[in-house]
């Protein structure tokens, strides 16, 4: 009858035990937490930043490509559109947002 007693005070003991270190449990998942926001996040606020720095600094004379693949040079700039000369007479008007990136002066020679 006693080492009925005995077996269940050990089994008691070592569950208490193993359930002792909470920081230990959670340590991995701190972890991966870290290297999501330095291997993802981090890096797109970054783009997002410098994106929205390039689409502030635009003006007229830019030569520019959407994200659609359209090239073209700005001929009118307002708060939240540009129009933008794709060839002779044609112009469209694409969101300032929408502009992917600026190119060298003197890409667009055939406009």
């Amino acid at each position: 009858m006693m080492s009925f007693l005995i077996s269940d005070a050990v089994a008691q003991g070592e569950a208490a035990a193993g359930a002792g270190d909470p920081f230990l449990a959670l340590l991995p998942l701190v972890l991966f937490a870290v290297v999501f926001y330095f291997l993802l996040i981090r890096p797109q606020s970054k783009r997002q930043k410098e994106h929205r720095k390039m689409v502030e600094s635009l003006a007229k004379g830019d030569e520019v490509v959407t994200i659609g693949g359209i090239a073209g040079r700005i001929a009118e700039i307002g708060d939240n559109f540009a129009l933008l000369d794709i060839a002779d007479g044609v112009a469209v008007k694409v969101r300032r947002s929408a502009v992917e990136s600026v190119m060298p002066k003197g890409t667009l020679k055939d406009l």
